[in-house]
């Protein structure tokens, strides 16, 4: 009887809380890096017939490509492959690549034609994105624990 009412003393006690207020602070990194991408489309091979859509095609086609590198050097690429072997000689060997990712605070840097391609150029300040972070989602360190 004894034992059990040790053992349940035990267990009443080992689930009793701290009470206990945490403060929190937001700590800046200390470093900010810029990354650039540079985004390239053909001119001559945009769905348009007049020169004008083409040109403006061929720069919106451009943009999204450098966004898409930009998205690959922050949240990396996802690789897929696979290969098959038939009487020891390689018969398939298939890869795939695809990017996933949100790029906030990005600018043109340029965009203008080059030869038959239209260029367009985009930086990426992580300075610029830490403060576009803050407005959403505060990142915090614990400050201060008080318990009672």
């Amino acid at each position: 009887m004894r034992i059990l009412l040790l053992l349940g003393a035990l267990l009443i006690g080992g689930c009793a809380q701290n009470d206990r207020y945490i403060q929190w602070e937001t700590e800046a990194p200390t470093s900010f890096p810029k990354i650039t991408a540079i985004g390239y489309a053909p001119l001559a091979t945009q769905p348009a017939t007049e020169q004008s859509q083409k040109v403006l095609m061929a720069m919106q086609a451009s943009k999204i490509a450098a966004y898409r590198e930009l998205a690959e050097q922050v949240y990396g690429q996802q690789l897929s492959a696979s290969s098959q072997v038939n009487d020891w000689m390689l018969t398939s060997d298939d890869i795939q690549a695809s990017v996933s990712g949100v790029i906030r605070g990005a600018r043109v840097v340029k965009s203008y034609p080059a030869g038959e391609h239209y260029v367009t150029e985009l930086e990426l300040d992580f300075e610029q994105v830490w403060a576009l972070y803050q407005q959403h989602n505060r990142p915090q360190k614990v400050k201060e624990v008080t318990y009672f």
